[in-house]
């Protein structure tokens, strides 16, 4: 019997559930804790984060400045008790993060050298260098590694939550529906395994793969998310999903290279072919806009253009401080032939942050009982409908922070499931013959998201890629059901449901707002 225990099983290993882990793991000694991720350990879209957290850090900032900015970015349908929380604990949230060995740049002064992104009306990113995400999660498992009572699980693929679902001649309410852990395919034995536990944590990331051009790493195809939705939990704002306006043009590459926001905050200029700096007329923020309106701006550009991209302009930066700021990204510019001193960067927008996801309160709480989420895929109202820069890693460690505190306040609800849970059935399933099948598919849905349903949509496009979806969801449910499961065709099944949930909101959406633009409601 392939069952496993434990008090907490938190699904991702990114900021959002090794923070949850540590902090419980800490307060609550004897109880185990399971973190299983489905690539390496370190494998997340915290390790590519380059810009920073943004935090109320300099006396000349205010609290009330960072909640204006995030609304405004937020083109104002964000939760204001929400942001007011997050903006207002996220100084203590950090300070404790560099207790536990982050290691932020400081100036010539020994203050934090705090830089500005797109939106921000002041300097209060905290970074470091350009590589701030992996930073972070090279400190969290640092300390995942000290704690005794958490287990770290690397290649297992969490496939569905567990929830009364599964129990046999249950009747489940849709408003009483409760989690007890999760089925989880072992990628080293091939094996589905039963984890069961009294507090269950998503935190699986975002997205961006559910389109063929997307800043995410490969892991990022909305697996918690889909999981929630199968689950019947309540999901909302699935169609902010927000596109980076500079990533590095590579025709082909997937992931694409992000090119910092904290570039344009640096002073870099966006150019179009005939070296224009087209953002002067769309907005007074210019390159600092929200990255809603310089994406949009782009592809405006290009529309008219015909263009294939546009250009960063950073030869008038000082090239030694650039250097010291964005090392990473001016070596990969050097291995593409382009020298910044001399050279314009070829960028175009990419998907990068899903805004909406898996609905829960200040505490974390999803519609399901205790299941929790946190990070990129819960949608907790800070957002709106476009995130402003650098709020996304402040969102995890806040959240997490809440998430902990809950489960250390129903410690004595930490007991065993003692429900009848029956293990994964796969009798008279086969390995699949042709990936291709699997690959193919996958490619699909990823242009039809990116020709039908990016930057600009219309109703037209909008049911057209849901007749395409609906296509490919058969002919991939044909295959699940008759098929040994591996992590490519479970991807595939979530990356359906992700683009499923992006269409179905949009068609509801009738108000342009941050993220969302559909033609047919100007």
């Amino acid at each position: 019997m392939s069952y496993f225990h434990s008090d907490i099983l938190i699904l991702g290993s990114g900021v959002a559930g090794l923070t949850t882990a540590i902090l419980t793991a800490k307060a609550l000694p004897n109880k185990k804790i399971f973190i299983v991720t489905k690539a390496e350990k370190s494998e997340s879209n915290t390790k590519y984060a380059q810009g920073g957290i943004a935090a109320v850090w300099d006396k000349l900032d205010s609290f009330e400045d960072h909640i204006n900015d995030t609304i405004v970015a937020g083109d104002f349908i964000n939760d204001p008790e929400v942001v007011k929380m997050v903006i207002e604990d996220a100084p203590d949230c950090m300070k404790q993060l560099i207790e536990w060995g982050a290691d932020f740049d400081h100036n010539n002064k020994g203050d934090f050298d705090l830089g500005k992104e797109g939106g921000h009306s002041t300097h209060r990113i905290l970074h470091h260098k350009d590589i701030t995400g992996f930073e972070i999660e090279k400190t969290l498992l640092e300390q995942v590694n000290s704690l005794q009572n958490i287990s770290l699980l690397p290649f297992h693929f969490a496939i569905d939550l567990i929830t009364d679902h599964h129990i046999k001649n249950k009747f489940v309410s849709e408003d009483d529906i409760n989690c007890y852990g999760a089925y989880i395919l072992n990628e080293k034995t091939n094996k589905i395994e039963t984890f069961l536990a009294a507090k269950t944590v998503l935190a699986t990331g975002g997205t961006g793969q559910v389109y063929a051009s997307t800043t995410n790493p490969k892991v990022a195809t909305g697996d918690g998310v889909a999981m929630a939705y199968r689950a019947k939990a309540k999901l909302d704002e699935m169609e902010f999903v927000q596109f980076h306006p500079t990533a590095l043009f590579e025709p082909g590459e997937s992931p694409a290279f992000l090119i910092s926001e904290a570039v344009r905050g640096f002073g870099a200029f966006l150019r179009n072919k005939e070296g224009k700096r087209f953002m002067l007329d769309v907005d007074k923020r210019a390159e600092l806009a929200p990255r809603d309106i310089v994406a949009r701006a782009i592809d405006n550009e290009l529309n008219i253009s015909g263009e294939r991209n546009v250009y960063l302009d950073c030869t008038h930066l000082d090239y030694d401080a650039f250097i010291n700021h964005f090392p990473n990204i001016n070596d990969k510019c050097l291995s593409k032939g382009i020298d910044i001193r001399r050279d314009f960067i070829p960028v175009i927008p990419a998907s990068h942050y899903l805004c909406g996801g898996v609905s829960v309160n200040k505490k974390g709480q999803s519609s399901i009982d205790n299941l929790f989420a946190c990070g990129e895929c819960s949608r907790t109202g800070l957002h709106g409908a476009n995130r402003l820069a650098s709020n996304s890693l402040l969102e995890a460690l806040v959240y997490a922070k809440n998430i902990a505190q809950e489960i250390i306040d129903q410690k004595s609800s930490l007991k065993p499931v003692d429900k009848d849970i029956p293990e994964w059935d796969e009798e008279g399933t086969i390995i699949p013959e042709e990936l291709v099948l699997i690959s193919h598919n996958k490619k699909t849905v990823q242009n039809i998201m990116s020709d039908l349903v990016a930057i600009v949509r219309t109703d037209d496009r909008l049911k057209m890629a849901l007749d395409h979806l609906n296509y490919i969801y058969q002919d991939t449910e044909k295959l699940y059901l008759k098929s040994k499961l591996s992590p490519q065709l479970c991807e595939l099944r979530n990356l359906n449901a992700i683009a499923y949930l992006i269409v179905i909101q949009s068609l509801v959406r009738k108000e342009n707002k941050g993220a969302f633009y559909n033609l047919d409601n100007l």
